[in-house]
């Protein structure tokens, strides 16, 4: 009987943190599914990694995009600008906390910068990796 209610137990917490989970906790949640289907040996997502993807200069996609720094600038925290001067809020989740409300919005603009500096789309795996960097910040 005991076990019983203990398990009932843990069973009602897990369910109520899964659905007071915000929706950047359910995006790196669909992040992670979507990386260990394709590779099962993933192991969660790393903040260093995504900060690799954020500053390396990539040279994929387009010329006078080459990497994340171009607009958004080495520091997470900060403004940034694109090429024609329109400001960009920053990136990083402890100065813009809604930034990533909005799971549809976050998708466009993976589409959109990934296939500017990587020329393609970014893997699930670039996707959480860099949503941890920007959330360690």
């Amino acid at each position: 009987m005991k076990l019983r209610l203990a398990l009932s137990c843990i069973a009602l917490s897990s369910y109520s943190l899964l659905t007071s989970a915000g929706p950047l906790e359910q995006q790196l949640a669909a992040y992670a599914t979507e990386a260990k289907t394709a590779n099962p040996a993933f192991a969660g997502f790393s903040a260093a990694r995504g900060e690799q993807l954020h500053i390396t200069r990539f040279g994929l996609g387009k010329p006078e995009t080459p990497a994340c720094t171009t607009c958004h600038g080495n520091d997470p925290r900060t403004s940034g600008k694109t090429l024609t001067g329109k400001h960009i809020d920053p990136v990083a989740l402890s100065v813009s906390p809604g930034r990533y409300a909005d799971p549809a919005k976050v998708e466009k603009w993976f589409r959109r910068n990934c296939n500017e500096v990587l020329g393609r789309e970014c893997t699930p795996l670039e996707k959480g990796d860099w949503l941890a960097f920007v959330g360690s910040r």
